[in-house]
């Protein structure tokens, strides 16, 4: 084989080892178990109690309040039933703790285009949380309720939804 031939051979090949898909981020988005194999991660299972939010074009939640017991598993699914571009009306939903100061997360998700408005400074603040979803896109994310009763604050963090009022609360009691 001609010299060049391989050089390009190589080159194709060292190109496509660095096009590989990003690292997921350790976000409690959905809750999946690696094989027994160690091969790729099963089905995320999704065994809390089931709880359906849809988001649309309004800006608006179609559930605002839910109760949960403390430390009651949740599987939360959000649907984006809205017909407008992800890049323009990008809908997600974000579990905040109670000790959150919203202003503040708000500016910082404003910022956080790259992460889809879900900031990595502000995870440790984050107790679930949907990727943003475009039109006729969901995602369910699982996780327990915390233990201390209170309400703590649930949004869209794309940027103005949740002034809006893309928001709702969840009451641990």
């Amino acid at each position: 084989m001609p010299r060049y031939f391989m050089s390009f051979i190589l080159l194709l090949a060292t190109s496509a080892a660095g096009c590989s898909a990003p690292a997921a981020t350790d976000l409690p988005t959905t809750s999946s178990a690696p094989s027994a194999s160690g091969a790729a991660p099963a089905t995320p299972v999704h065994d809390g109690r089931s709880i359906e939010i849809t988001g649309n074009d309004t800006m608006k939640f179609s559930v605002t309040e839910i109760a949960a017991q403390p430390g009651e598993k949740l599987s939360v699914t959000l649907v984006n039933a809205g017909t407008t571009p992800k890049f323009s009306m990008g809908h997600n939903w974000v579990l905040l703790a109670a000790t959150v100061d919203i202003q503040p997360f708000l500016v910082a998700a404003a910022e956080a285009v790259t992460t889809d408005y879900v900031p990595a400074a502000q995870k440790p603040q984050i107790i679930a949380s949907t990727k943003l979803l475009g039109p006729k896109e969901s995602d369910t994310v699982t996780f327990t309720a915390p233990t201390t009763p209170g309400r703590y604050e649930f949004l869209c963090t794309f940027p103005g939804h949740y002034q809006v009022g893309m928001r709702g609360v969840l009451i641990v009691g």
